[in-house]
């Protein structure tokens, strides 16, 4: 019997159920309780792996952005593509995946960033960390797509991931207010507009 497998199996359990649960609602929304209930585990488990809710917390926003990392890696990797095209490619995934009526935990960040920042340190700083991988990782692709004459940008790199970063995020914001899709059609525009890219 492989007991790291199963213990490893549970509280990745436990983080699956609170990620999709509070993608959804929130963090304050969300008891540990309805987790413990959806995950089908008891509350000694949870307290076994996480100290108290903020810690919970920490550790679901730090799960999260080590997958959400991995699958950036892979979308600025995609084979036969030019970088600019795998930017967009990257732009286009997170429109298709903050969906205002459902994103099925794909909008977590957006979803916690400015409700947890105020209420706990440990949990900002995770973001912090998270959002600041996904900024050095575009700054990186659109560096590379300078060199190889795929885009182009008035400023540095890093500064203009950045605007980046801050637009969609602005424009998931919008979309789950407006109920409507329409700030990401603005968000493409303004960011073919920023890598001084032909309308699409």
């Amino acid at each position: 019997m492989n007991t790291h497998a199963d213990t490893s199996d549970v509280r990745d359990n436990i983080l699956a159920t609170g990620q999709r649960l509070m993608a959804g609602k929130g963090y304050s929304a969300v008891g540990l309780n309805e987790i413990l209930t959806a995950a089908g585990v008891p509350k000694g488990s949870f307290y076994h792996y996480f100290g108290s809710k903020d810690a919970f917390g920490e550790a679901l926003l730090d799960s999260y952005f080590e997958d959400y990392l991995a699958e950036i890696d892979v979308t600025l990797a995609l084979p036969g593509l030019s970088m600019a095209q795998r930017v967009l490619r990257y732009f286009e995934v997170w429109q298709q995946t903050q969906s205002f009526f459902d994103c099925q935990g794909k909008c977590l960040a957006v979803k916690m960033a400015a409700e947890v920042a105020d209420l706990s340190e440990a949990m900002r700083l995770s973001i912090r960390r998270g959002t600041s991988g996904i900024v050095s990782r575009l700054a990186a692709a659109i560096e590379a797509g300078v060199a190889e004459g795929s885009l182009a940008v008035s400023g540095d790199a890093t500064t203009t991931a950045r605007s980046l970063y801050q637009l969609w995020l602005g424009a998931s914001i919008m979309v789950k207010i407006e109920r409507d899709v329409a700030p990401f059609a603005t968000a493409m525009q303004s960011t073919r507009d920023m890598l001084h890219l032909s309308p699409a």
